[in-house]
């Protein structure tokens, strides 16, 4: 009979492979865990999505998953993990044209998803109230039924478009920005690596020295963040009584009068003009809200916002009678 070893416990294997996990993230630069990492491909899972330049689709990445997340973890937090160029993809728009967006490969989209999940949590809080686009539990249809009561409300708004905002993105205020909120050194590397990640288009690689591409998982929350200071916080230190409605790039502003709204369009100008940003001169314009209410009429009437084209038009008040009042309607 052997002697029974004392002083030793035996370990579920779980628990030794949980241990060597941590020792082996420990010699790592950057502790990001393999369970992150899993979870920001559940989330691209999620969202599904087209192949990237590598043509690898969803379905194509998961036949060999574990190597796949493994390989992403093992990169990133060794620090060595670079994105791949984006395929430039161009998307027809209901007017006629088209918007190019850059789609990352599947293994760059579970990378992006990973800081994503990182960052997010700590920059939301912050986030102004009338920012919509791209954000937890808010949505362009808030956005709009906020842009239509104070229409109401306020006589002018001025309907500001910004020219090409996401492919003139100032990457050195874009990370001046992004530190604001954080010092985690490998999200602050990943972003400004995938900031400067050129575009595959139909004639080339194409190196990027400003802007970041639509149809990046990690674009939105960078742009919300640029935004944030350029605008949001910008405009609620020196037009706290002017409200505004931000989706992204689309911006609305509400003004009771319009030498106000003359003055407060020309100081956005210049705002973002120091960010590196200009406003497209055809497309902003002040807008007069025009109902029954207010008298006289000031060319333009309306105006486009988020698919959405708001004019003056007869609707029922609550008694049944008709009224006239500036609404929204579907462009479709």
């Amino acid at each position: 009979m052997r002697p029974e070893r004392r002083g030793r416990v035996m370990q579920p294997s779980t628990q030794v492979n949980r241990q060597r996990e941590e020792l082996a993230g420990q010699a790592k630069p950057y502790r990001i865990s393999k369970q992150q990492v899993y979870e920001a491909y559940l989330r691209v899972k999620a969202n599904k999505g087209a192949a990237g330049i590598d043509d690898e689709t969803l379905e194509a990445f998961e036949s060999k998953l574990k190597d796949n997340l493994y390989r992403i973890w093992n990169r990133m937090s060794s620090g060595s993990y670079f994105p791949p160029a984006v395929k430039a993809v161009e998307i027809p728009k209901a007017n006629g044209k088209t918007r190019l967006l850059g789609i990352p490969t599947v293994a760059d989209r579970v990378a992006q998803t990973v800081v994503k999940m990182q960052l997010e949590p700590v920059v939301e809080p912050k986030f102004h109230p009338d920012s919509y686009g791209y954000r937890p539990g808010k949505s362009a249809h808030q956005a709009l039924a906020t842009a239509r009561q104070r229409c109401w409300k306020y006589n002018w708004v001025i309907d500001i478009d910004v020219r090409a905002f996401f492919d003139n993105l100032d990457h050195e205020l874009t990370m001046k920005a992004v530190r604001h909120h954080t010092d985690e050194k490998w999200v602050l590397l990943y972003i400004e690596r995938w900031l400067k990640a050129p575009l595959q288009t139909a004639d080339g690689l194409q190196a990027r020295g400003k802007g970041t591409p639509q149809g990046g998982v990690v674009s939105p929350l960078i742009a919300n963040i640029f935004m944030h200071h350029a605008f949001d916080d910008w405009m609620r230190r020196h037009y706290a009584d002017v409200p505004f409605e931000r989706y992204a790039d689309d911006l609305l502003a509400h003004c009771r009068s319009f030498a106000e709204a003359q003055r407060v369009l020309e100081s956005i100008r210049e705002r973002l003009r120091a960010c590196g940003l200009e406003l497209h001169p055809e497309k902003t314009k002040i807008v007069y809200c025009k109902d029954e209410d207010r008298r006289g009429h000031h060319e333009p009437e309306r105006f486009d916002f988020l698919g959405y084209t708001f004019r003056p038009r007869l609707s029922k008040n609550r008694w049944g009678q008709d009224v006239c009042k500036l609404q929204p309607r579907d462009q479709r």
